[in-house]
């Protein structure tokens, strides 16, 4: 039974097509479009791929955004199903204060993190960066709950705030340097070792908070351009929200005999 699972951030909406919703399914094919140009999957690479069975996905992006996707799906006999985090799913438990506030990406995210934790041994908690246009960093402990998370500006907005709110900004992107002599430099350091800094303090309240080193985890598109820069040792995990909604679409097919 195909399987469509269907990421949609703030600036890309990405998919990929599995051969059943169950983790570990075999990837059938995949692709990326900016959101300007959703518009034309419908007619051109969804056109071309086997119709899916179900259909599961989460959303950051503006709702008119959502239903410009689901028009792109009308071609399908399927039902456009989306995740919104809840008290718990997956054997992750919610510790924001209101649920269902939370970022449908970044719960669903942590669900495919917890996974890929517990297929390695005892579990641990879990430090998860991703990122992307914003960068998020979330704690969970042992036991799978969330306790809370960090949200920063990705590198590219805190670039476009600094060229608008200072006079002569506008330089080129530069490179990451421990002791930056130039402009170019000193942005592009800065922005980076904010991010870290912010990754590694949480690192240090998870530790404490646990009594047990934290299992350290990236993902996002732009989650490269950070590792070389990171105080721990991460392992960088492209796959995660398509990973989380697998284990969610399984999870509930076992319980209500559908995703």
């Amino acid at each position: 039974m195909t399987f469509m699972a269907i990421d949609v951030g703030n600036t890309r909406l990405k998919w990929t097509l599995y051969d059943r919703p169950a983790a570990g399914a075999r990837m059938l094919a995949q692709g990326a479009e900016f959101l300007e140009q959703i518009d034309r999957l419908g007619d051109a690479v969804w056109s071309q791929i086997p119709e899916p069975a179900t259909m599961l996905g989460c959303i950051v992006a503006a709702t008119a955004v959502k239903h410009r996707v689901q028009e792109q799906m009308e071609q399908w006999n399927v039902e456009p199903r989306w995740v919104v985090a809840s008290d718990a799913e997956a054997g992750l438990v919610n510790g924001y204060d209101s649920p269902a506030r939370l970022g449908s990406d970044r719960w669903v995210a942590m669900i495919g993190a917890r996974h890929h934790m517990l297929r390695r041994g005892p579990p641990r908690p879990i430090l998860l960066v991703m990122v992307g246009t914003a960068v998020t960093v979330e704690a969970i402990d042992q036991h799978g709950k969330f306790l809370g998370g960090l949200i920063l500006p990705g590198h590219g907005i805190m670039l476009r705030a600094l060229e608008s709110g200072t006079a002569g900004l506008h330089v080129p992107t530069g490179d990451v340097v421990e002791f930056p002599t130039n402009t170019s430099d000193a942005l592009t350091s800065g922005g980076t070792f904010a991010i870290a800094g912010a990754c590694e303090r949480m690192f240090q309240h998870l530790f404490k908070r646990c009594a047990a080193e934290p299992l350290c985890l990236m993902t996002g598109g732009a989650g490269w351009k950070m590792l070389p820069a990171m105080t721990r040792p991460f392992e960088l995990i492209e796959s995660m929200i398509f990973d989380g909604l697998l284990v969610i679409a399984e999870e509930r097919a076992a319980l209500n005999g559908g995703v």
